[in-house]
């Protein structure tokens, strides 16, 4: 027998999965590590303990399986993107990673919009906002508030980047996230030296990885370090993978134009295959490349979607278990008896794409129970993704939506997802879809399926289909959604 790991580095954990070439894991291992906040809007990580904690997951996932490594045929990860990292020659970190939801650089996203470059296309097609978020305003922050370290860093790149160097010695990127986050374009040349120039970033490519990679290539074998500090077998096949939720679209088996992926977690990713170029006010994309080879990718975002819940929770119903909060939001009548919550509480990605919003919890009343407020923290956060599908407008409408992450271990939350959307929201049978889009990937690197479609077509299989209540559709379209939409502009106007 054969078998792949698939390795998710998530933003809570890194978890390191065994699969079969069927798709059926065989094991998983979680292993967590801690997320920084030292300022309003920072987020930061140290990226050894990324390394530290892979080598627990991978080790004790493969121990779990109960198979030799030596029957291991390929390994390939994905991680959060846009995770920006600064390191020495060596690979050392120069300073704690800005993980994706590290908004600081709000000002330097202003900057990098206000050029009016070409290569700003793929965000809401030329009109920005650009999302503070992504790789060159987080460099720009570096270059202007820390210039002794942007100068002593030889390599600026991602966790991605950090994890594969660590894996083979080898400085590459990601088509995956260089596309997506970078503004990398493969159909105008690949890097964007115009934007960077006049940004004065362009010393910004020679730190870069290089060459960039698309999802499925191999990128080499594994080094003798890293087979030991990971319990595998040296010179075993490393493939290249990407950011988290585009891997998840390969593991949802979301292969076909109209199709859709919506990825839950500490955030949602709504990521369709269109069937043509689309650049649009309030959508991010066409990414060419990012995850099929000449496929165009359309894409929406939430930043703080699971990540609102679990705040919640942790601060104002530790006392309360999952069960019993779902259990009373789902009591509750659609509408939560009049609280509306913005979800915006680190910020909104599409379709505003802006760093500053911030989140908002309204309508309170001495009525109001914890059950009521997560129930509204939940419809918030489905009326965000359903503003997000409506802003597609005529240029990708979803025929078909497949969900993973955390959402898909709520029925409360799915079905209120499927009911704000108006449409079918279907279940595979692997529940981290990125693990399970890295395993294909590997698969596909190691010879054993001739296209990531074809993986995909062996090694995915729906699980579950859950129907809107028509009845809960009418009442979010008509009542709670045209609230929703003025929330924003509402509140936007009160910032000091």
């Amino acid at each position: 027998m054969s078998y792949v790991i698939g390795v998710d580095g998530g933003t809570e954990s890194i978890r390191a999965f065994v699969f079969d070439l069927d798709g059926r894991p065989l094991a998983s291992v979680a292993t967590p590590y801690r997320t920084e906040f030292p300022q309003p809007s920072w987020a930061e990580q140290n990226p050894q303990d990324w390394w530290m904690c892979m080598g627990q997951s991978v080790r004790g996932a493969v121990a779990k399986a109960g198979i030799s490594s030596g029957d291991i045929i390929a390994i390939s990860v994905d991680t959060t993107c846009c995770s920006v990292v600064a390191l020495d020659a060596a690979g050392e970190p120069l300073r704690p990673c800005m993980i994706w939801m590290d908004v600081r650089s709000a000002a330097e996203a202003d900057a990098v919009a206000a050029t009016g470059d070409p290569f700003l296309r793929v965000n809401g097609g030329g009109a920005g906002p650009v999302s503070a978020e992504w790789m060159i305003p987080k460099s720009l922050w570096m270059k202007r508030h820390q210039p002794d370290i942007f100068a002593r860093a030889v390599k600026v790149g991602e966790y991605q980047d950090y994890i594969n160097f660590r894996l083979t010695g080898q400085w590459v990127g990601s088509l995956g996230n260089a596309a997506t986050r970078w503004h990398y374009q493969t159909q105008h040349g690949g890097v964007p030296r115009s934007l960077l120039a006049t940004l004065d970033l362009a010393d910004l490519e020679e730190k870069w990885p290089n060459p960039i990679l698309a999802p499925g290539t191999p990128i080499g074998p594994l080094a003798t370090d890293a087979a030991a500090h990971l319990g595998l077998r040296p010179g075993m096949l490393v493939v290249q993978g990407g950011s988290d939720a585009f891997m998840g679209v390969i593991g949802l088996g979301v292969t076909l134009p109209g199709e859709m992926a919506l990825i839950t977690g500490s955030s949602h990713l709504h990521i369709g295959i269109a069937d043509r170029v689309v650049h649009k006010p309030g959508v991010w994309g066409t990414y060419m490349d990012a995850v099929y080879p000449g496929k165009p990718i359309i894409e929406g975002g939430q930043t703080s979607t699971g990540s609102v819940i679990a705040w919640f929770k942790r601060h104002f119903a530790e006392h309360m278990s999952w069960d019993d909060l779902n259990a009373g939001a789902s009591a509750i009548p659609p509408g939560a008896e009049g609280l509306l919550v913005l979800d915006h509480f680190q910020g909104n990605r599409t379709p505003y794409t802006d760093a500053l919003s911030r989140g908002a919890i309204t309508g309170l009343t001495l009525k109001h129970t914890p059950a009521h407020v997560f129930r509204a923290i939940i419809e918030g956060i489905c009326l965000g993704t359903r503003l997000i599908t409506d802003s597609f407008g005529e240029a990708f409408t979803p025929r078909r939506i497949v969900l993973a992450g955390g959402a898909s271990n709520s029925p409360l939350w799915l079905q209120i997802h499927a009911d704000t959307i108006g449409a079918l929201i279907e279940l595979t049978e692997v529940a981290d879809a990125p693990a399970l889009g890295c395993a294909i990937l590997a698969a596909h690197g190691a010879g054993k399926y001739p296209s990531i479609e074809e993986g995909c077509a062996a090694m995915v299989r729906s699980k579950a289909m859950i129907e809107p209540n028509a009845a809960n559709t009418r009442f979010y379209e008509t009542e709670m959604l045209p609230r929703y939409a003025k929330l924003y502009s509402a509140l936007k106007g009160l910032r000091g």
